[in-house]
């Protein structure tokens, strides 16, 4: 069902815009065909698109990840503060006059550094409310870096970076589609590798310990490829919001069980191409949004309903 709609929203995002294009002329400029309607869909169409296929898949991965490790949904790299860790190292970055692969490293260093903050604050186990709290916590150390970046960067800067904050998969060179194509094919083999140790996480530690597995050390292997996966999304398009958050349950929702590791980046990326659709053509005025603010619109109030959700249960059980 979500390849089906993936394949949907694909086609109308390749032939909706300012010149419209019949699903005909897409397939045939996707087939090679020449002409205007070939320069539209693969000059400047498709790597929007595929763009925010692989971001959205990216994040979706490292929140459903990093939510079925600690056994929390509210865990994901933007509420626990990899995404903060990554987006303040990216933007100290820039104001130093760093491009390209610079800030790609920037931005992954600040991630795997606000991981090592969170891992150290939260106690042996690397899980439960506390690893939440702690993660809030960073996520707030994070954003002061973040404004001393910005405070530090010249205005033409600061410009860039609060576009790039809010999250965009506007300009979409093919390198870095490859980029975060390529690390996220990466994490996937290693997932294949680690999907018996990351099953028994899923029990309580001391059966897993039973069985022979090492939950803390696969937590913590865990939510590093979760860092690497929201830092280089964060490092190409900016930190686009609740993606993470929000992927993981719905993927375990369509699901009905696990923790949806394959299912979740199909999400993510639905999630992400539809924001963009709306974003480009159903939100009125001469401005067009980035994504990450139809996201974060979307995504604030899935939280709220999370949290009444849980609420609610915890009044029901007692």
């Amino acid at each position: 069902m979500l390849l089906a709609v993936v394949v949907g929203l694909g086609v109308t995002a390749l032939a909706v815009g300012p010149v419209a294009l019949t699903p005909g002329e897409v397939l045939g400029a996707l087939a090679g065909a020449e002409g205007r309607a070939g320069v539209i869909v693969l000059g400047l169409r498709a790597p929007r698109l595929a763009l925010a296929l692989v971001v959205g898949a990216a994040l979706g991965l490292a929140g459903a990840l990093l939510q079925s490790v600690v056994r929390n949904p509210l865990a994901s790299p933007d509420v626990v503060g990899l995404t903060g860790g990554a987006s303040a190292a990216a933007v100290l970055a820039i104001a130093a006059g760093a491009s390209g692969t610079a800030v790609d490293a920037a931005a992954l260093g600040g991630a795997l550094l606000a991981a090592v903050a969170v891992f150290g604050f939260s106690g042996r186990g690397v899980t439960g409310t506390r690893f939440i709290v702690v993660g809030v916590a960073v996520a707030f150390l994070a954003n002061g870096f973040l404004g001393y970046g910005l405070t530090r960067a010249s205005l033409a800067e600061a410009q860039s970076a609060f576009f790039w904050l809010v999250g965009s998969v506007g300009t979409a060179p093919w390198g870095d589609v490859a980029r975060v194509a390529a690390v996220l094919g990466l994490v996937g083999v290693v997932l294949v590798t680690l999907r018996r140790p990351l099953s028994a996480v899923a029990l309580d530690d001391d059966s897993a310990r039973a069985i022979g597995a090492r939950p803390v050390a696969t937590r913590v292997a865990a939510i590093v490829l979760s860092s690497v996966l929201a830092a280089v999304a964060v490092a190409v398009a900016g930190p686009v919001a609740f993606v993470a958050f929000v992927s993981g349950p719905i993927a375990r929702r369509l699901r009905g069980h696990g923790p949806a590791l394959v299912t979740a980046p199909l999400v993510g990326g639905v999630v992400v191409v539809a924001a963009d659709l709306v974003a480009q053509h159903l939100i009125p005025g001469s401005l067009e949004p980035p994504v990450g603010l139809v996201t974060g619109v979307l995504g604030a109030p899935f939280l709220i309903w999370l949290l009444v959700r849980g609420e609610q249960r915890k009044e029901m059980s007692a």
